[in-house]
C-alpha cells in the first residue's frame, strides 16, 4: 500500500495531479512542496517519510510532467505559481508553509509573492535565489548551460524500466545515494511501451520554465516575499562536482540582506541528494517543522 493518496485538483486548462502523505492528527501544519524542473512530485518521498505524519505533506507533478504532462501550455514560472495557488486554495485552506526544491524554490518565491494570502514561512532547497542571464547566450545556448545534460536525456528513449533505472544509477549525484525511494521518484517518470519508453517531462515545458527562470518577475521576486525564508544550498552540483548552484561569494553577490532568506549550508550533498538523500532529507525536514512551528 503506498503511503500516500493521489488526487486530481482542477486548474485552468485540466486537471493537476498530486500526492498528499496525510499527516497523523487532523489539525497537524500543512506543508506544499514542488519538485525541480525535469522532476515530479515523488522527489519528496524521502522527506514525507522523515516528516513521519509529524505535517501533511502536499507535492502536486508540475504542469508538464508525470501525472500532470498532460496539461497544456502556456507554461512557465508564472503559470506554475498560479496553479500552486489553486492547489492551496482546494487542499489547504488558510496559509500554509511553501517549500521548492531547484526550479521548485523560485516557484515558490514567485507564489508567494504573487499570493501572499496563501502562504507563509517558505523554504528554499538549492534554488529561488537567480542570477542574471549571460546577454551574449541564445535562449537554447543558456538551457544548455544551466540543465544540458537533463534535457538531453528528455530525447533519449529507454527498452525497460531496469534500463532506466541503470542509466540513474549510474549518475554521478546518485552514486551513493540510491534508494527504493529514488527509484519509485525516477519511475515515475517513465511513460509510454516497452521497448520505447521515455520521459513524460514536455520538452517545450522544460524550455519554456528554463528560459523563464531569468525572468525579471522571477528574479527579483527573492527581494519581494511577504515572509521569511530559508534557504537550504548544497556544496555540490548537478553531476556531483565540486561547484554547486550555490557558494558563499555567489551568496554575497547576490546581497540577501533585507530580503528576509537566511541560507544555510547542508554538507555533504549535491543538487540531488539535499532533498533525496537521507542526510540532506533530514535537513529539509528539521527547518520545516521549524517553519511550521514559527507559522
Amino acid at each position: 500500500m503506498k503511503p500516500y493518496e493521489e488526487i486530481q485538483v482542477p486548474v485552468t486548462g485540466g486537471e493537476l495531479a498530486v500526492l498528499r502523505w496525510p499527516a497523523r492528527e487532523p489539525d497537524a501544519p500543512v506543508v506544499i512542496a514542488l519538485h525541480g524542473i525535469t522532476s515530479n512530485a515523488l522527489s519528496w518521498g524521502p522527506v514525507a517519510r522523515l516528516l513521519d505524519g509529524r505535517a501533511t505533506l502536499i507535492a502536486p507533478d508540475l504542469r508538464g510532467r508525470a501525472g500532470s504532462c498532460g496539461l497544456p501550455g502556456p507554461y512557465g514560472i508564472a503559470t506554475h505559481a498560479d496553479d500552486v495557488a489553486a492547489l492551496a486554495e482546494a487542499l489547504a485552506p488558510g496559509r500554509v508553509v511553501l517549500a521548492g526544491h531547484s526550479m521548485g524554490a523560485f516557484v515558490t518565491a514567485l507564489a508567494a509573492v504573487r499570493h501572499p494570502d496563501r502562504f507563509g514561512p517558505l523554504l528554499l532547497v538549492d534554488g529561488g535565489i537567480g542570477f542574471p542571464a549571460p546577454t551574449h547566450l541564445s535562449p537554447d545556448e543558456l538551457m544548455t548551460a544551466v540543465i544540458g545534460p537533463a534535457m538531453d536525456r528528455l530525447s533519449m528513449t529507454f527498452p525497460d524500466r531496469a534500463a532506466y533505472r541503470a542509466f540513474w544509477q549510474a549518475h554521478p549525484a546518485f552514486a551513493d545515494d540510491w534508494s527504493d525511494e529514488v527509484d519509485a521518484y525516477i519511475q515515475r517518470d517513465l511513460t509510454g511501451e516497452e521497448p520505447e519508453l521515455r520521459s513524460t517531462c514536455r520538452i517545450e515545458a522544460v524550455r519554456t520554465d528554463g528560459i523563464g527562470l531569468f525572468d525579471e518577475e522571477v528574479l527579483t521576486a527573492v527581494r519581494k516575499l511577504p515572509a521569511p525564508a530559508t534557504l537550504l544550498w548544497a556544496p555540490r552540483g548537478l553531476m556531483d562536482e565540486e561547484q554547486g548552484l550555490y557558494d558563499e561569494t555567489r551568496l554575497a553577490a547576490a546581497d540577501l540582506g533585507g530580503t528576509g532568506v537566511t541560507p544555510v549550508r547542508v554538507a555533504d550533498v549535491n543538487h540531488y541528494t539535499v532533498l533525496t538523500g537521507e542526510q540532506g532529507g533530514r535537513e529539509v525536514v528539521r527547518h520545516l517543522l521549524e517553519l511550521c512551528g514559527a507559522h
